[in-house]
């Protein structure tokens, strides 16, 4: 059998080039920048642009099945090639959000790609993962190594965030095996955290006391907006406003469909203790660090302390 791979290099697209490269069938890995990539020995790595349509014909020659990073703008002139192609089944890598509010601008953007491969013919499977666990790196990785603080609105917002390397087995598996056409899984993992429970995790990983600051929904926005436009803003306070009320789903689709039990955030912060600044070996959970909070409310600023895991409280 042989494999298109496109987002091969991204977060979740790496870890199915690791899963596949010892199938034993052709893995074929997409890239704007071949020299650069990084991907296991065994993977044939090929130069191509998902936002190019008219540079995939060949990446695509051959293909029997072809796992889809999300881009809605060209989506269905790929989906349209690809069965053109030959291309059988198409695992896309979707979200959580499109089973949330039509108006949410990431329902419109990965609902959009999931449309065009239905339109297109070829076996399909959505694989529709909610936050991902590497996404606590970039909000918070800065100030955690910088400051030992986590700055956010609405600390007891909670998500069964899950390793990207979960959601590459689930991918991997529906590449690879057959009665996952027409299937929809929502990967979580394997319990809802609140965004303190996960600052607690990291500092237990990384041996480093780290304390929560508790934002209003305004200091939020004025926050987020320096980075994000307005319209992405307003989905994610909401987003997080939602979750402090009524934590988001758990679901056991990677016990279901890969045999195993997903994996926990400790786990993963463990792992990745070295990007916020921990000096704990890789799978070394057990360091003696804490975390201390000023503030969970969703309203923010209630001055009320809160903690979790190993933790001192501040007033």
């Amino acid at each position: 059998m042989n494999i298109l791979l496109t987002g091969a290099t991204g977060k979740v697209g790496r870890h199915v080039a690791r899963s596949l490269a010892g199938s034993g069938h052709h893995v074929r890995a997409l890239t704007r920048t071949p020299a650069t990539a990084a991907l296991p020995a065994g993977v044939e790595v090929v130069e191509g642009d998902l936002e190019q349509p008219q540079s995939l014909p060949a990446a695509l020659e051959g293909i029997d099945r072809m796992y889809l990073f999300p881009v809605p703008e060209t989506a269905h002139e790929v989906a349209a090639l690809a069965r053109k192609a030959g291309v059988r089944h198409i695992v896309v890598l979707s979200s959580s959000s499109v089973l949330e509010d039509e108006s949410n601008p990431s329902h419109q953007h990965h609902r959009a790609v999931e449309r065009a491969v239905e339109d297109s013919g070829a076996d399909w499977t959505f694989v529709r993962p909610d936050e991902f666990a590497g996404n606590t790196l970039w909000k918070w990785g800065d100030s955690i190594r910088t400051e030992g603080v986590v700055r956010a609105p609405y600390g007891k917002a909670a998500r069964a965030i899950v390793d990207e390397a979960d959601i590459a087995a689930v991918v991997a598996t529906a590449l690879l095996e057959d009665g996952h056409a027409g299937a929809q899984y929502l990967v979580t993992g394997p319990q809802a955290l609140t965004q303190v429970e996960q600052v607690a995790a990291i500092a237990e990983a990384t041996g480093r006391d780290i304390r929560f600051e508790e934002l209003s929904r305004e200091a939020g926005r004025a926050a987020m907006s320096a980075v994000m436009p307005p319209p992405v803003v307003e989905m994610l306070l909401d987003y997080l406003a939602e979750s402090a009320v009524t934590p988001g789903p758990v679901t056991d689709a990677v016990r279901r469909v890969t045999g195993r039990q997903a994996r926990t955030f400790a786990s993963w912060a463990a792992e990745h203790a070295e990007g916020f600044g921990g000096e704990a070996a890789a799978g070394d959970a057990s360091g003696a660090g804490g975390v201390s909070g000023a503030g969970s409310g969703g309203s923010g600023g209630s001055g009320r302390s809160s903690s979790a895991g190993r933790s001192s409280s501040s007033s």
